[in-house]
């Protein structure tokens, strides 16, 4: 992997900027040049919210990603905005339990995943950011799985920790799906 420029969307609240975060330490762990830039509107939740992620094996020119190598949509107005920004032979990957639509181009690769409705299923509700990352690595390996888990441990504050082994175990749930 030369340069990895990822774009996470959806409403404030579903995770956008701490999967962007955990996307960031997985690379700074595996020794990458990381940026992370997040861009979001005044609500706190239920406003929109996107995050540029940029993961590469040289320096960085710009933190703002305008054409994703990777899409990570977590609603239908994220992927209505962003679908045609994603380089040919990219990535999309959606959450298929919020999105009712499919993708409309043929010229990327795209995983539906239902991501909310497995992490309602599997106790993890509030989780589904984090299936999806797990996924985008079973599929992508942009990261060792074991700097994977060190990020969650990393990002996941002190007084959350009760969450580290839902977060480990929602990426177990991506790597399946």
């Amino acid at each position: 992997m030369a340069t990895m420029n990822v774009l996470l969307a959806g409403f404030g609240g579903q995770g956008i900027l701490f999967s962007g975060k955990l996307l960031v330490y997985s690379g700074l762990l595996d020794g990458k040049e990381v940026s992370w830039l997040p861009s979001y509107g005044p609500e706190m939740r239920g406003g929109t919210c996107n995050c540029s992620v940029v993961i590469s094996d040289d320096a960085i020119g710009s933190p703002l990603v305008t054409a994703p190598d990777v899409l990570i949509a977590m609603n239908l107005p994220s992927l209505d905005k962003f679908e045609n920004a994603v380089v040919p032979g990219g990535t999309i990957i959606l959450d298929s339990s919020l999105i009712d639509r499919k993708v409309t181009r043929t010229d990327v690769n795209v995983h539906y995943v239902d991501a909310s409705k497995l992490a309602e299923e599997n106790g993890m509700k509030g989780s589904a950011n984090i299936i999806i990352i797990g996924k985008m690595f079973k599929e992508l390996g942009f990261c060792t799985e074991e700097n994977l888990f060190k990020a969650v441990e990393k990002c996941v504050p002190p007084k959350k920790a009760a969450l580290i082994d839902v977060n480990k175990n929602a990426l177990r749930l991506g790597f399946t799906v």
